[in-house]
């Protein structure tokens, strides 16, 4: 507990942050760093399909699953079948191996019904499996310089009356907005922080570490500190340009460094 009585906040690793390594991988970095627990990114990969897998690999590891991403990527749209399916097997999951936030994305423009009842179904699935399922804010896609229509009802979850709502730091670069200002507006909302960063150079999805983009890492995370959030913020940078032997873990190593010290308040 923190002088304020107020318990710190966890710092997670997300298992898309060790791409193109397993599962399994990320479960043992968490371990070897220190970080509090893991995102498992539900993927093509099996273990990332398989609750008794990840409770063995939590066990073994000494980290908690913290949260599931459903498999609601372009990547990932072969995954578990058709969009509801992917929600209910990611909620089911979620309770099986003992957390309660899902992550997904807002549905593709293409996904029709989905899109159009994602709302209410959302609300349905949540109570029936006693989860929180955060919408993650993504960004508009741009081709020549014009906006196109890619998600519905929007990409950005802001006042869209989602109680729960995950922040990614990237994409807010991408999109061009700050994310001090949106974790703000978002308030009680927030429930979930994928920390990263981004210049939107390019409208670029960049998943840069915190403090190599322009978002305001440091305040957003000191406000987070000072707030009643009481989520967790899971490390979420793209490393797969890492080529020597422990270059990974040591850009890893630097955004939970770079957590730790500025949630500390």
């Amino acid at each position: 507990m923190s002088e304020s009585g107020k318990a710190p906040i966890a710092v997670a690793l997300s298992s898309a942050s060790v791409y193109p390594l397993s599962v399994h991988d990320a479960f043992a970095v968490a371990q070897d760093l220190s970080f509090d627990g893991v995102e498992v990114m539900v993927t093509n990969n099996p273990i990332s399909q398989d609750p008794h897998a990840l409770k063995q690999l939590s066990a073994q590891y000494g980290q908690e699953v913290v949260s599931i991403h459903a498999p609601t990527l372009l990547l990932t749209q072969q995954v578990w079948g058709k969009a509801w399916n992917k929600i209910e097997q990611s909620c089911l999951m979620a309770r099986e191996v003992g957390c309660d936030v899902v992550v997904v994305h807002p549905p593709f423009r293409w996904q029709n019904d989905y899109a159009e009842e994602f709302f209410e179904g959302v609300m349905d699935a949540q109570e029936r499996h006693g989860v929180k399922i955060a919408v993650e804010n993504m960004y508009p896609w741009r081709v020549r310089g014009r906006e196109i229509l890619m998600y519905l009802p929007h990409w950005n979850p802001i006042g869209r009356g989602y109680p729960h709502v995950t922040w990614d730091f990237s994409h807010s670069a991408t999109a061009g907005m700050d994310s001090l200002d949106a974790i703000r507006e978002l308030g009680s909302t927030l429930r979930h922080v994928h920390l990263t960063d981004g210049t939107g150079a390019g409208s670029k999805d960049e998943h840069l570490i915190p403090g190599e983009g322009n978002q305001r890492c440091v305040e957003a995370l000191r406000h987070l500190a000072d707030s009643t959030f009481d989520g967790v913020v899971v490390a979420e940078i793209s490393t797969r340009k890492a080529k020597a032997v422990g270059e990974r873990e040591e850009m890893l190593a630097r955004t939970l460094a770079f957590a730790r010290e500025h949630l500390a308040r």
